[in-house]
């Protein structure tokens, strides 16, 4: 039985230079047929059209390039899209396109599923199934910046690792996409263009940190009390506050990249002036800013937003401090593609 073909984007350049010159042809092949799958993010052996139909035909016999499909796209009201994307194994992960007046941003995903357990994010309801690998996230970046051609005539500004599950527990494979999407032999994006969004994982922001990253880092953070932030994130149990901090000191010693707070205030849970001044003398540890992002109900359970006056009691308390603090409104909410919203409820994800 013929064995299965190999997926050639599991090959680095050099792998694929050893490839041909043992089948006798040309070392420069294989700088050509890499630069159609991550330059020009060819989906087909067929167009490479400087390239001899017999070459051709030797690569579709030995390789598959598993392009990632997008199997549902959905228009919210306000211009974001969501995409059911549909991996090779039939698996769903699901990414989604940001327009505002500046920027056009895609919010992509690095699991299938999560194995976190936030209370409030519906995506921690998923069974996480499996990482996905680089070529499958440099995808779903490549899909969102044709929809932004298309759709909007515009290029796509930005890159934020804030879709379905946990980056830091698919380090490799995200860093590895990273690399792909920045290179000049790739999409060729600036890394400060890019954000990594973690619930805060302290040994794997130390490695960023040693390994000389060069994107921006956000932690999902939502209150700086322990008792309060474990009954959010149990991951706060065994990552507290105290080992979060450290890492952050390390990162800014590292990289002299200021951090990001991603923080949601609920009401009843963390909109009173004492998680107020926690975050402000939080956010003194090394520079940084926060964003308060709207929160979107996943359910009709204890996470309600909080009011419009805690919201303001907290940007005094933070702006008091010399913080930055903004108040960000979702987008997406018509169609389930807002923070915490990413769960495949979509009729794709039902039949796979």
């Amino acid at each position: 039985m013929e064995s299965a073909k190999k997926d050639i984007r599991k090959f680095s350049l050099e792998q694929l230079e050893e490839f041909f010159v043992a089948q006798g042809d040309k070392k420069f092949r294989a700088k050509q047929v890499y630069d159609w799958l991550w330059n020009k993010s060819l989906k087909n052996f067929d167009d490479m059209s400087n390239i001899s139909k017999d070459t051709r035909e030797m690569l579709k016999a030995n390789f598959s390039i598993n392009h990632i499909q997008v199997d549902l796209m959905q228009h919210s009201n306000d211009g974001t899209i969501k995409n059911a994307v549909k991996l090779f194994d039939s698996k769903i992960v699901e990414s989604v396109l940001i327009p505002t007046s500046k920027r056009i941003t895609a919010c992509v995903s690095s699991q299938v599923g999560c194995s976190l357990d936030c209370n409030f994010c519906a995506t921690a309801r998923l069974k996480r199934m499996r990482n996905l690998n680089p070529d499958e996230i440099y995808d779903q970046v490549v899909a969102i910046k044709e929809e932004a051609e298309t759709y909007f005539n515009r290029p796509l500004t930005n890159i934020v690792f804030m879709g379905m599950g946990e980056p830091l527990l698919n380090y490799n494979n995200v860093i590895d996409a990273i690399d792909k999407i920045t290179s000049p032999e790739g999409l060729g994006m600036a890394p400060r263009r890019i954000t990594l969004s973690t619930v805060g994982i302290p040994k794997m922001i130390k490695k960023m940190a040693d390994d000389g990253v060069r994107f921006n880092l956000a932690v999902s953070l939502h209150s700086a009390i322990n008792e309060t932030r474990s009954r959010l994130m149990p991951i706060n149990d065994v990552n507290p506050l105290e080992d979060l901090a450290e890492s952050l000191k390390h990162w800014y010693q590292k990289t002299k990249r200021k951090v990001t707070y991603e923080y949601v205030i609920w009401e009843g849970i963390n909109d009173d002036e004492a998680h107020a001044k926690a975050l402000a003398k939080f956010c003194k540890i090394i520079p940084s800013k926060v964003n308060i992002i709207q929160y979107n109900p996943i359910d009709e359970g204890e996470f309600r937003q909080a009011s419009q006056e805690a919201v303001n009691m907290y940007v005094r308390v933070l702006e008091a401090q010399g913080i930055i603090a903004k108040v960000r409104k979702s987008r997406g909410q018509d169609i389930d593609a807002a923070c915490g919203q990413l769960a495949n409820k979509n009729e794709v994800a039902q039949i796979s």
